[in-house]
């Protein structure tokens, strides 16, 4: 058979809507920002009814695995205890749809959500290749999550020379 006429109509089309995707990301990313302010509210206030100054989440990660290594909670004497065991609502803003899912968390999980979106927000593929590590530092008394991060890469430095 010669005529490719028909088996080319006939073929799936690959069109993906890359700019449609991306509005869809940006909308859930504008989402997630208005929902922060009640997510640390809510674990904020668990935190500090347990009597945790600071928890401490470390993570690391390359070629192409990354987990969060630990979540250490201190007191105001500056030792490790427990987090608490209280259920904390999170608000979650989801992969499809435009309506907020709620949720009830322990708050390690609440806590290990968080870093985990807080990393794919501002360091997609932390994961991949040599990597990253750093830690998060939720600060109860100021109410701020902090993140430092360290990137792993590789350096060459090239040079030629003709005698």
């Amino acid at each position: 058979m010669n005529d490719t006429t028909q088996a080319a109509a006939s073929a799936p089309t690959i069109n993906p809507d890359y700019s449609a995707y991306l509005a869809r990301e940006a909308e859930r990313d504008r989402l997630a920002a208005e929902l922060l302010p009640a997510n640390k509210a809510s674990l904020f206030g668990a935190l500090e009814a347990a009597g945790i100054v600071i928890v401490v989440v470390t993570f690391d990660g390359c070629g192409d695995s990354g987990q969060i290594e630990s979540i250490e909670a201190r007191d105001t004497h500056n030792n490790v205890v427990a987090l608490p065991e209280d259920r904390i609502e999170v608000i979650k803003a989801p992969w499809e749809g435009t309506e907020p899912e709620r949720q009830t968390l322990p708050a390690r999980e609440a806590i290990e959500e968080m870093a985990y979106r807080f990393l794919e927000q501002t360091h997609g593929g932390w994961e991949d290749n040599e990597g990253a590590y750093g830690e998060f530092s939720f600060d109860v008394a100021t109410r701020t999550i902090t993140l430092e991060y360290n990137e792993r890469f590789i350096d060459t430095k090239y040079s030629e020379h003709e005698f």
